[in-house]
């Protein structure tokens, strides 16, 4: 970290009644009110009694800064985290301050700072209270900047203002020395600065801050879970990856942003982008769904953008779009990295220009919609490969949520199995439909090549097979064992287990390859391959 890149409004969080940086309380003042206080505390006690206290006053604070600075950040020097004092003053609205000169040897302990103030606080609110001086009188100033550097330091070190406005300079400027530098110079003005350990009570209130930061966050933790609970969802979520997944897209959701979704195909990346749909501000609106990969280049043009009536042999009709049915809610372009550069392109301008023109003609229509796009390939590796254009992936993937497998999250496979076969006895009318116990260790222990979509393919060919309504391991495909003649369960060969699955997927689906592909949740060329690669699997 750099001083200059420190930002109030990323440090300080500003709430009802409460401001805090990061874990420390802050109040505001008015410096006409703090004037008065100034000349009161002078009036009461007098000038140096009010020197000695305020100078403390900025020690304790500089000191308190410091250590905050060193729990927030990670500094890129000693030399960065020491010019931060003079960047916090400047952000708390103290003086525009400036480091003139900076020499620090952090073995020796030497260090030397000229720093410039600008625009005073704590000179207007003298001159406020009690007019011109003699001798400059920016304590608090002057203290903030020794107990920081003393803090960075682990040593004493002192300021000692040269100029100040307050006695007809135009600017207040001090120089800072460490006390073996300052030699017998520095001795008079000690005093206005001993008090008892103020660098052990704040290390002790940092440490204690340290631990509230910890209690915050985890009440944050407890927060989020509550909030997860609320999120509406048709399965209970227990794995942790998939609450991330999801939480990520309940955030993004309310802003009206592209957002891509990547995972192997069966994923459930509908499911997710009509998630995030239902808890945007556009949930009344359409949700369109569009599978790129499934629709010839031909005739995907005109599904997403529409034709005028002759454009094409066949149009014998005007025909509105998929974009324009999205008009004021959300279009989901599936299999994203399966269209042509051309359409790339056509694309593209849609989403620049916000506006659609149809096939066969030149006006240009008005569009207001959400582009949600999903993929199962790395557009990545396409857009380095030059397949996939550079700007339109940057302008699709505004957000990126990567779905994991469902090898990646089996805590959910017992709630997914659970929430399928009560879907299926809804469908088949089989209101007895459930899980024999032992099936279920059988699924979480599958790896699902197919994710979710062969979970749910499964489920509903075992609650066609089943006699009794109860599905047990015997009506899962890939849970069948053979025995050998001692009856214990033999081994089997995860390429067995593939072989036997693609046979039984084939059976369910009367041999159609197209059905079984989609079921097992792999592509038809690659059910081909295996096909070819094993014949006695085929159907």
């Amino acid at each position: 970290m750099k001083a200059q890149d420190l930002d109030l409004m990323e440090l300080v969080e500003f709430s009802d009644g409460r401001i805090d940086l990061h874990g420390r309380r802050l109040t505001l003042h008015s410096s006409d009110v703090f004037g008065q206080f100034r000349k009161d505390l002078v009036q009461m006690a007098g000038v140096d009694a009010a020197r000695r206290a305020l100078t403390r006053f900025g020690y304790f604070w500089g000191q308190a800064d410091a250590a905050a600075m060193k729990r927030i950040f990670e500094w890129d020097s000693l030399e960065e985290w020491l010019k931060a004092g003079p960047r916090m003053h400047a952000l708390q609205g103290v003086a525009q301050a400036a480091v003139k000169t900076l020499d620090v040897d952090e073995a020796t302990g030497r260090f030397r700072m000229e720093v410039t103030w600008r625009g005073s606080v704590e000179a207007e609110e003298q001159k406020m209270a009690l007019g011109r001086a003699a001798a400059p009188m920016c304590w608090t100033t002057t203290g903030y900047a020794s107990g920081y550097a003393s803090f960075c330091m682990g040593r004493p070190v002192y300021f000692i203002e040269r100029k100040c406005r307050m006695k007809g300079d135009r600017f207040c400027s001090a120089e800072g020395r460490d006390q073996a530098s300052w030699g017998k110079a520095i001795e008079s003005h000690i005093v206005h600065f001993q008090a008892d350990d103020i660098r052990g009570h704040v290390l002790r209130l940092t440490r204690e801050l340290k631990e509230k930061m910890k209690e915050m966050a985890r009440q944050r933790r407890r927060i989020e879970r509550l909030e997860h609970g609320a999120v509406a969802t048709p399965v209970e979520v227990h794995s942790a990856a998939y609450r991330r997944v999801l939480d990520m897209a309940t955030r993004v959701a309310r802003y009206d942003v592209s957002v891509v979704l990547f995972g192997e195909s069966g994923s459930g990346k509908e499911v997710l982008a009509r998630h995030i749909h239902r808890m945007s501000p556009r949930s009344k609106g359409p949700f369109v769904t569009v599978n790129c990969g499934a629709i010839p280049e031909t005739l995907l043009e005109s599904e997403l953008f529409g034709h005028k009536a002759g454009a094409f042999t066949g149009a014998v009709g005007d025909r509105v779009g998929l974009f324009e049915e999205a008009e004021g809610g959300a279009i989901f372009l599936d299999e994203i990295g399966d269209i042509s550069p051309a359409m790339q392109t056509k694309l593209l301008r849609t989403l620049q220009e916000k506006e659609v023109v149809r096939v066969g003609e030149n006006r240009p229509r008005r569009v207001d919609m959400r582009v949600l796009a999903a993929t199962h390939r790395d557009i990545r590796q396409a857009v380095r490969d030059g397949t996939f254009r550079e700007d339109l992936y940057y302008r699709l993937g505004v957000v990126e949520i990567e779905t994991p497998p469902l090898r990646a999250r089996r805590e959910d496979i017992v709630s997914l199995a659970r929430h399928f076969v009560a879907k299926t006895a809804k469908r088949f009318a089989l209101p007895n439909l459930r899980l024999d116990a032992t099936a279920l260790d059988a699924m979480i222990a599958y790896d699902w090549p197919g994710n979710v979509r062969e979970l749910e393919n499964v489920v509903e060919r075992a609650a066609a097979l089943s006699r009794d309504g109860v599905i047990r391991p015997a009506d899962l495909p890939f849970a069948r064992a053979r025995r050998d003649a001692h009856g214990v369960v033999g081994a089997q060969t995860l390429k067995d287990v593939e072989h036997r699955h693609i046979r039984d997927v084939l059976a369910s689906v009367n041999g159609s390859r197209t059905r079984a592909a989609k079921a097992l949740g792999i592509g038809q060329a690659t059910l081909w391959r295996k096909l070819k690669a094993n014949p006695a699997i085929e159907y």
